[in-house]
């Protein structure tokens, strides 16, 4: 067992045992964020959900971590870093289990509702653990070449999960669960529970503590006001798209997301331990670094989430399949960390971070270019390997960026920043790019159908064929009826025809036009997110000229 005496932050220094600690949390993280890509068709057939569910349940996981990852880097920092890093992987793989024991059968809200909430729980964990273990390499590595080193090997650690958990999650989908083919997602969360039980024993074995409690208490009230801005601005951009983005719902959710913002930053303004030293961003330097990795980080999980959709739910390719898509778009971080690395010292964070921008954007626009009708994998696969080259730049210089903005014993503050920043980013991709495919496409179906009568007159034949049916017979025909009802992805998830006694008859009437509109939906959702890369990579030409102002020891609040 590692020595747990605390050593003061100026004479702690990261070793090998900590640093692999730190970097198999991030990993099991990592694995955990990036499990439901490929297996969104499977949550759609095995869970019925709707549009918005099957985006709750991506997001349901990052929201925990954008509300609550500044609070970790505080609690990081008051309690220990090391105590952190074990108590997020205990919560992690009790979310994964409860995400296995999800109900097969039973009210399709229960079930939702169980899977939601497991996700929750398993954002919690991995909330306790992304800012802390970037925090320990952080805070003891004391030059730019041993710091650029050490986050280039906690960088590959999460690109490596990102791209490993795609893969074991289609493999694993491939064996039934309990008799169930859609239902064998499940395992996906048992394999990520494995996982994290590993990360707490080597965390428990290897790592030192550390921590940098001067000066540091928790900011209940900051902390309060963020969490239901970042939630109130998250559910309305959700929402939007199933209850009406002029709904009260929906626009009293924005309102109120304001109005907390506002309050959040009169709060870190007059609090004397703040959750985010605000004069962080009081130079023009810092503050485009951050707006650009916020905006960065939102087209690539946009891109990536859109890839995800396209191959499993709209194609309906095999998790195994779709998982070939997240290999590229993950695996450049891995294979590149060391050449990134040596970039980011000859060039420096900022200009490897304009050039992965550039490259995200490329592959986006190439993306959006290529149709879903052509059923392949491989031709989306040279674009999606662009953007994850592009990723691979961009994701150590947003962290090396935010960090060195903080003297040593605030890391646990620069690293909660930076993972806010690059977290919020991503938790926005789903969620902006899924209400606008969403709708865009609802609204492509309801033109259709407006003109055309005699798509309308099939539609409601096949709506009413439930009323003739019996039984077994009679269930099948109101669960089809019933996806088709529920949205774009639902209509396209139920097939144009069925065989009977050998001969194809024709069945969803919505299936041909719902596949087009959803094709043309998230190619625009690529065009969004390209857009907001190059926007980025604009940003962060404009911070390349403006120095970033360090925090000087003397703006220091009187008692630190």
């Amino acid at each position: 067992m590692a020595d747990t005496a605390v050593p003061s932050p100026s004479t702690y220094r990261l070793t090998t045992r900590t640093l692999v600690a730190a970097a198999g949390g991030i990993f099991v993280a990592q694995v955990a964020l990036a499990m439901p890509a490929v297996l969104n068709g499977l949550f759609q057939q095995d869970l019925g959900t709707s549009a918005s569910q099957l985006t709750w349940i991506s997001d349901a996981y990052f929201v925990p971590v954008a509300l609550f990852t500044l609070a970790f880097g505080v609690l990081g920092d008051l309690h220990g870093r090391r105590r952190l890093l074990l108590g997020g992987a205990a919560v992690l793989a009790v979310g994964e289990v409860a995400g296995l024991l999800t109900p097969v059968s039973g009210d399709q809200g229960l079930r939702v509702g169980w899977l939601l909430t497991a996700q929750v729980l398993c954002g919690l964990g991995a909330a306790a653990i992304m800012p802390t273990s970037l925090a320990m390499v952080a805070a003891g590595t004391h030059t730019a070449r041993e710091r650029s080193r050490a986050i280039g090997v906690w960088a590959a650690a999460l690109a490596t999960g990102s791209f490993v958990s795609p893969v074991v999650g289609g493999f694993l989908a491939k064996f039934a669960f309990r008799g169930s083919e859609t239902g064998s997602w499940r395992w996906a969360f048992l394999a990520a529970a494995v996982l994290a039980v590993v990360s707490l024993v080597l965390t428990a074995r290897l790592a030192e503590e550390s921590s940098s409690p001067e000066g540091r208490s928790m900011d209940w009230p900051g902390q309060a006001a963020i969490s239901v801005a970042l939630f109130c601005l998250l559910f309305g951009t959700i929402q939007g798209s199933s209850s009406g983005w002029g709904s009260p719902l929906v626009v009293g959710a924005y309102v109120v997301s304001l109005v907390a913002f506002v309050a959040f930053v009169r709060i870190e303004r007059r609090s004397p331990s703040p959750l985010v030293r605000l004069d962080l961003f009081a130079g023009r330097g810092f503050s485009l670094t951050a707006l650009a990795t916020v905006v960065g980080m939102f087209g690539y999980l946009g891109c990536a989430y859109s890839s995800s959709i396209r191959l499993s739910a709209i194609q309906g390719f095999s998790p195994l399949t779709t998982s070939i898509a997240f290999v590229l778009l993950n695996g450049s971080t891995l294979v590149f960390a060391r050449p990134v690395s040596h970039l980011m010292e000859r060039w420096g964070a900022r200009w490897t971070m304009v050039t992965g921008f550039g490259l995200m954007a490329v592959g986006c626009f190439w993306a959006a270019a290529v149709p879903a009708s052509t059923m392949s994998v491989a031709l989306i696969a040279a674009p999606v390997a662009v953007v994850g080259l592009g990723f691979a730049l961009a994701l150590n210089a947003v962290s090396a960026a935010a960090v060195d903005a903080a003297p040593p014993h605030l890391a646990g503050m620069a690293g909660g920043t930076a993972s806010l920043l690059r977290d919020f980013g991503f938790t926005l991709g789903p969620a902006v790019i899924g209400s606008i495919a969403l709708s865009r496409a609802a609204d492509s179906i309801a033109e259709r159908l407006a003109s055309d009568a005699s798509l309308r007159q099939a539609l409601a034949a096949f709506s009413a064929a439930p009323d003739t049916a019996t039984g077994a017979q009679k269930a099948a025909l109101e669960a089809a009826v019933g996806a088709v009802q529920s949205g774009p992805l639902g209509a396209n998830a139920v097939p144009g025809s069925i065989e009977v006694n050998g001969t194809s008859v024709p069945f969803n009437p919505l299936k041909d036009v719902a596949f087009a509109a959803l094709d043309h939906a998230y190619s625009f959702g690529y065009v969004v997110c390209g857009i907001a890369t190059l926007v980025a990579a604009v940003i962060a030409v404009l911070a390349v000229s403006t120095p970033t102002r360090p925090v000087e020891e003397a703006a220091l609040p009187a008692h630190a």
